[in-house]
């Protein structure tokens, strides 16, 4: 039992002494020992045969690292695993170095694995695996450590914005490795900005990226956001609200009555107005006039009783705050109770005429009452045309042959017998009174003819 202790013992003392000794050559550096082996520096070698393998290492900045070195066709050689100083972490399953970080894994004749846990910047270096064979193999695993920015900050000249004006925003991620990439948005529009990357520490960098931004009312309250793109994190942002002060927007809005303004009905107004700052002066006027002395202001609403035509004119509501100032007009024109025609209306805000009579359909009716009349009119026109005809009276009945109009009356009909026998008498129910005319022998009228039954 104690002869097989010190054989381990030895075989331990042996390989610290030739972790600690350098080859013959004189060099302390880990290309020296392929060297002196007689092959070069590579992920894997074999001698007879046997073959180590290993991979290179990337880790978070205190996170967990593990490093593997593995054999094929191992016939019971000693693995032995170094750190950058050539310092021997593991010989076999023999912690020599007293970093405790560093922990045995898995332990065989094919592989001894190791983890190093909260990895640092000082881990960062090229381990070396070694298989005791005739000749000795090394092979080399490096570890690669990330180190996430350590901050992210918005910054900004100006806290409070004015509307129109353009602000300068910057966002800087510090102290990461590799330098990290930075991307902005304002809302869901990415903007692009002027990146710079400087030196912080000697292995570190701090990124600085810079927009300049030209901001309105729509922008008030609207997040800014500055996100890093980086292989050691992942959603890592930080967002800025933007704030803008503008002046007064007013909107005037009528409460009552609803359509035209009537003599003796009230009117009332109400002036809406947003702006950052709150407005701190609102107003009502009539331009080029003053207020009606019956007109009541409150506040934001200005009352009009029993309306009459003096009262019209364009009434205003205006607001002012820091930033600038601002108004909205309404024109108002009161109508005779008895006028019964629909007036135009008129857009308070705009000033604009908007009517109220929608002459489309009106110019649609009279076209249909004209082609109906002219439809009429041809129907007419074509009725009388096929009824036109020639009418005669008995007694021009034959004319067209006669010489004379003797003639022409005697062949009307059959000649004068027929006459004679379509002759009508009517006869008044009243007595003849014979009347002597004072310049001749006779009467008048003259009378009557015997009655022919």
């Amino acid at each position: 039992m104690a002869s097989s202790s010190c054989a381990g013992l030895s075989l331990l003392l042996l390989g610290c002494a030739l972790a600690a000794s350098p080859p013959q050559g004189g060099s302390n550096s880990p290309q020296a020992w392929p060297e002196a082996a007689g092959h070069q520096p590579d992920k894997s070698s074999s001698a007879e045969g046997r073959k180590l393998i290993t991979e290179d290492v990337t880790v978070v900045e205190g996170e967990v690292a593990t490093i593997s070195c593995r054999v094929k066709n191992n016939d019971d050689s000693v693995i032995q695993l170094m750190n950058p100083n050539r310092q021997t972490i593991f010989f076999r399953d023999s912690r020599p170095l007293k970093d405790t970080r560093f922990q045995l894994v898995n332990f065989s004749n094919s592989e001894l694995r190791v983890s190093l846990s909260n990895v640092s910047l000082s881990d960062e270096g090229q381990y070396v695996c070694m298989l005791y064979t005739d000749p000795p193999q090394e092979v080399y695993t490096n570890i690669t450590v990330l180190v996430p920015p350590h901050s992210l900050t918005i910054e900004t000249e100006k806290e409070t914005a004015m509307e129109g004006e353009e602000i300068e925003l910057n966002c800087t991620a510090m102290s990461s490795k590799p330098a990290a990439t930075i991307r902005w948005f304002k809302g869901s529009k990415e903007l692009h900005g002027q990146l710079e990357v400087e030196h912080s520490e000697a292995v570190l960098f701090m990124v600085t990226s810079r927009i300049m931004l030209k901001v309105g009312r729509e922008d008030d309250g609207v997040p800014v956001v500055c996100s890093v793109d980086h292989p050691a994190v992942k959603d890592l942002e930080t967002q800025r609200y933007l704030d803008v002060q503008y002046k007064p927007e007013v909107l005037i809005s009528v409460n009552y009555p609803q359509g035209i303004t009537r003599e003796g009905e009230p009117l009332e107004l109400t002036c809406t107005v947003l702006g950052k700052p709150k407005p701190d002066h609102i107003n009502w006027i009539r331009v080029d006039d003053d207020l009606p002395a019956h007109a009541i202001v409150s506040g934001i609403k200005l009352l009009i009783n029993n309306l009459n035509k003096t009262d019209n004119g364009t009434y205003r509501c205006g607001a002012s705050n820091a930033v600038g100032d601002s108004h909205a007009d309404y024109k108002l024109y009161v109508y005779e109770t008895t006028l019964m025609k629909e007036p135009d209306v008129y857009d308070s805000q705009a000033g604009e005429e908007v009517p109220s009579v929608d002459h489309a359909v009106i110019g649609g009716v009279v076209a249909v009452v004209v082609f109906a009349m002219l439809c009429l009119l041809i129907i007419l026109g074509r009725y009388f045309a096929r009824h036109k005809g020639t009418y005669f009276t008995h007694e021009a009945k034959g004319a067209d042959d006669a010489a004379d109009a003797d003639t022409a009356i005697i062949n009307a009909e059959g000649g004068q017998s027929n006459s004679e026998e379509k002759k009508e008498y009517f006869y008044l129910n009243t007595p003849w009174v014979p009347t002597r005319c004072p310049t001749a022998d006779s009467y008048w009228p003259p009378a009557p003819p015997p009655f022919r039954g």
